[in-house]
């Protein structure tokens, strides 16, 4: 109810913003939108790029938080790889996103693998400096207990230290979706022929504000169902052992 309400004072305040402009070329109102959201259905448009673009996300979010979460963990629980590879993590921390695409885009080519290549490598940072704290804050009593008992290494990683580090991982994901799909859709702006992003380029170039509009909310709306219908309903779960 709370976000109903919240999502529909945000709809008000639109449409008072496009009274106040008074100019549709510069900011249509969310009716006008209407028509041409329908006329992009209807030609399967939309359909087709929103579906390439989300490949590319998930793509680029499961290489991500597989290989970030490997590495965090790796250096979390192992302070001299830490001090190795630390230097590497700050550096690619500061490293510009745009620069990591134009390179991948001029060592790889124009094509999928570069794309998903710098998406990847943008995000990868930030998932392993989140569970690398996750890893730093693992209960040593709790270590201790696994050693006591003998616990396998498999059962130990299950049991103990992924239950331990599930707040990192929600954190990483939730930040992780929202700033992956921002990247595709700037790889997609300089150097793919399909996707939201590609879509947005073309009708930035027409100066069609209403288009842009369309497509850059139909892909916003995916991304809300996915927030609200799979990350919060995991992040609740997740979190029950620590408020039981």
């Amino acid at each position: 109810m709370v976000r109903a309400l919240s999502l529909l004072g945000l709809l008000l305040l639109w449409m008072v913003a496009a009274r106040l402009t008074d100019d549709p070329q510069v900011l249509p109102g969310p009716f006008a939108l209407l028509t041409p959201f329908a006329a992009e259905i209807r030609s399967g448009a939309l359909p087709y790029h929103l579906l390439h673009t989300l490949v590319r996300v998930a793509w680029a979010f499961a290489l991500a938080m597989s290989i970030g979460m490997a590495l965090g963990l790796a250096m979390g629980l192992f302070p001299a790889l830490d001090r190795w590879l630390d230097p590497w993590l700050v550096v690619f921390l500061n490293l510009p996103a745009l620069v990591l695409i134009v390179l991948c885009y001029l060592w790889i080519g124009l094509n999928e693998t570069a794309a998903i290549a710098a998406v990847t490598l943008n995000k990868i940072p930030n998932v392993t400096t989140i569970i690398r704290e996750g890893a730093r804050a693992l209960d040593p009593g709790l270590r201790a207990m696994a050693q006591v008992f003998r616990m396998p290494r498999r059962t130990y990683l299950r049991h103990v230290i992924l239950p331990q580090l599930a707040p990192y991982t929600t954190g990483a994901a939730r930040s992780g979706i929202a700033v992956i799909w921002k990247i595709v859709l700037v790889v997609e702006f300089l150097g793919r022929s399909n996707g939201i992003g590609f879509q947005i380029h073309l009708y930035f170039q027409l100066f069609d504000v209403a288009h842009v509009l369309v497509y850059a909310l139909s892909f916003i709306a995916v991304m809300l169902a996915v927030e609200w219908l799979f990350l919060q309903p995991w992040e609740r779960r997740v979190r029950r052992w620590r408020l039981a």
